[in-house]
C-alpha cells in the first residue's frame, strides 16, 4: 500500500450535559481526526488526547505537531501496513496517542482495500457487545441518583461512579442502597487518592463492587499492590498501563487483576490486542474503556471489545450519551449492547455535512 497524504482535522463536538472527574470538568471535546489516503482507499483514526495534558501528558495542540513534524514523515513510502508504521514511529518516545490515531487510519485503509472489518482482523468472537456507562462526579446524591436511574432505564448493563476524596462511599452507599446488589457496580478514582486513603477505600468492599479502578498514581504500581492486598474488591488499572510491557509488570507485582485497556492510551489496536493475549494467558479480566471518542473511535473500540477476553462490559456507550449529534451514524444501545460493525476497516465514516459543520481546522500533509 502507498500512502498519498495525510489530513489533520480538528472538530469541535459539545457534549449533552458537563462530564466531571477528579481531574476535569469537560464541556466539549476537541478531536482530532486523521485521515489517511491511498489510491484505492481512506481510513479514519481518532486522536483521544484532551485539550489539556490532565488526563495523560498528551493534549491535541502536541498531537497535532508532534504528527506534523515527526510521525507523518517517518511513514513508510512503500509497503506500507500497520506492522511497517508500528515499526517506523517507535523510535519516537511516548505520543502514544497521536500514534494511535496515525496507525489506526492507516489500518483502516488497509482493511477497506482488503474489504475486512477490524473485528475479523483483531479477532472478535461475538456481534456485539454489552454496554456500560460512566457517570461523572455530580453535585449532590439525589442529582447522581436520578442520572444512574436514567441510564438503568435506557439499558445499560453496568454503571461505573467517577469518585474523588469527598465523594466516594456516600455515593456509592446511595447508589446501592437505591438500586439493590443486583447492578453491576465499579467506580474509577482516576488517580485521586494515595495509600494514606486505603482505610476509607476498604470501606468500599461492603458494596460488592466489580471493581476500584486506578485509585493510585499512573506510576505506582507498587503501591496499588499493597492496596490489592488489603481490599476484597478487586483492583483494576487504567493510567498505569500503557503497553504489554507495563500489563506484564502489573500482573508480575500483583497490583491489578483487572485492566482497562484503552487503545489511545497504548499506542493503538496491535498493541492493545497483545495486551488482550497476555492477560488472557495469565486469566486476568479486560475491559474497553472510553475516552468520550466520536463514533470514529468508538467503531474501532467496539470491535475491540468484542474479542473473547474483554469479559466485562466496558465503556463503549452509545452515541447519545455524550453527543447530540455524532459525526458518523449514531451507535444506538440494543438491549443494552452495541452491534459490531462489520463493513470494511472500522465500519463506519465521518457524514460529510455533520464533518464540515464540526470543522474548526483542518491541514493536508502530502506524503
Amino acid at each position: 500500500m502507498r500512502i498519498t497524504g495525510v489530513e489533520l482535522r480538528r472538530i469541535a463536538m459539545p457534549l449533552v450535559a458537563p462530564f466531571r472527574t477528579s481531574f476535569a470538568v469537560e464541556t466539549a471535546r476537541d478531536v482530532l481526526l486523521v485521515r489517511v489516503v491511498t489510491p484505492n482507499a481512506e481510513g479514519w483514526g481518532e486522536c483521544v488526547a484532551m485539550a489539556d495534558p490532565l488526563y495523560s501528558s498528551e493534549y491535541v495542540d502536541g498531537a497535532v505537531d508532534v504528527l506534523r513534524r515527526f510521525l507523518v514523515p517517518a511513514l513508510p513510502k512503500t509497503g506500507v501496513d500497520e506492522h511497517a508504521v508500528e515499526r517506523a514511529l517507535e523510535p519516537f518516545k511516548g505520543h502514544r496517542m497521536a500514534k494511535h490515531a496515525l496507525g489506526t487510519a492507516v489500518l483502516d485503509a488497509r482493511l477497506r482495500e482488503d474489504g475486512r472489518s477490524l473485528g475479523r482482523y483483531l479477532g472478535a468472537s461475538r456481534d456485539r457487545v454489552p454496554c456500560g456507562v460512566s457517570v461523572g462526579i455530580m453535585d449532590s446524591v439525589p442529582e447522581l441518583l436520578d442520572a444512574v436511574a436514567g441510564y438503568l432505564d435506557e439499558g445499560y448493563v453496568r454503571i461505573k461512579l467517577k469518585i474523588e476524596p469527598g465523594w466516594d462511599v456516600e455515593p456509592v452507599r446511595a447508589v446501592r442502597e437505591r438500586f439493590g446488589d443486583d447492578v453491576l457496580l465499579q467506580v474509577d478514582a482516576n488517580a485521586a487518592f494515595t495509600l494514606v486513603d486505603a482505610p476509607r477505600l476498604a470501606r468500599l468492599d461492603d458494596f460488592g463492587l466489580l471493581l476500584v479502578e486506578q485509585p493510585f498514581a499512573h506510576d505506582d504500581m507498587v503501591q496499588h499492590a499493597r492496596l490489592a492486598r488489603l481490599m476484597r474488591t478487586p483492583v483494576c488499572l487504567d493510567e498505569s498501563i500503557e503497553s504489554a510491557a507495563h500489563a506484564a509488570a502489573a500482573i508480575s507485582l500483583g497490583a491489578a487483576s483487572i485492566i482497562n485497556v484503552k487503545p489511545g492510551r497504548v499506542g493503538g489496536y496491535l498493541e492493545a490486542r497483545r495486551i488482550h493475549d497476555l492477560c488472557r494467558a495469565h486469566g486476568v479480566a479486560v475491559w474497553c474503556g472510553g475516552m468520550l471518542e466520536t463514533g470514529v473511535g468508538r467503531a474501532a473500540n467496539v470491535a475491540l471489545a468484542a474479542l473473547p477476553g474483554f469479559t466485562l462490559p466496558g465503556d463503549t456507550s452509545a452515541s447519545r450519551r455524550y453527543f447530540a449529534e455524532d459525526v458518523t451514524e449514531p451507535f444506538v444501545l440494543d438491549d443494552g449492547h452495541l452491534a459490531v460493525p462489520t463493513g470494511p476497516g472500522i465500519g463506519v465514516e465521518p457524514v460529510a455535512e455533520r464533518l464540515r459543520a464540526f470543522t474548526t481546522w483542518s491541514e493536508w500533509l502530502p506524503a
